[in-house]
């Protein structure tokens, strides 16, 4: 019988790279399979704060051990930003496209470009909560390229991939090598491990 994970999403893009990289030994729910319709909160100044927060708000209302991610796009010249408010960054709606703007609205001249993706997941267990984390290095584009993927893929290019942008990869090329993959892999490590114990 295959294990079930719930992840705190309803981000059919996220879910899918999730199920893709964890593979056929589980069974991966989002929020709408279980009935959870609500938008719950991300109201922390980290991005470890903001998985913890959503896979604990699962478990306390819905009872089920949960996984929840936050994911960042950090981008040096620009002190960090837009960091933890990479969903939001040009404003409550999510527009990928708007966030993107923004980013290259405010990159305009600056010829330090170096960035990176960073996914943290939080697993909660029982009464605890682990964590694990992805990271993957890369500079950001002066222009849009490419159709696949998802959030800032088409502006950002990952040093392993150079010359293509995350958009202009396959998923499984993107997934071998992006910081959700690698964070996933990871939880996925030690769910393997945890079970054969």
């Amino acid at each position: 019988m295959k294990q079930t994970i719930v992840v705190a999403t309803n981000n059919a893009h996220k879910l899918e790279e999730i199920r893709a990289i964890a593979g056929t030994a589980y069974n991966i729910l989002g929020l709408a399979d279980i009935g959870c319709t609500v938008d719950i909160p991300e109201t922390s100044d980290t991005l470890a704060g903001n998985a913890i927060q959503k896979a604990t708000y699962v478990k306390e209302h819905f009872g089920y051990d949960c996984v929840a991610d936050d994911t960042g796009l950090m981008v040096d010249a620009l002190g960090g930003e837009p960091g933890v408010y990479s969903a939001r960054y040009a404003g409550p709606g999510h527009d990928s496209a708007a966030n993107m703007a923004l980013l290259l609205e405010r990159m305009a001249g600056k010829t330090d470009r170096r960035a990176h993706f960073s996914t943290i997941i939080a697993l909660t267990e029982g009464d605890g909560v682990r964590l694990f984390e992805g990271r993957v290095d890369g500079t950001i584009t002066s222009a849009p390229r490419g159709t696949d993927g998802f959030g800032y893929d088409p502006v950002f290019m990952p040093d392993e991939a150079a010359p293509l942008t995350f958009a202009e990869m396959n998923a499984a090329d993107k997934n071998a090598i992006s910081h959700r993959g690698r964070a996933t892999r990871a939880l996925m490590e030690y769910l393997s491990n945890a079970s054969d114990r």
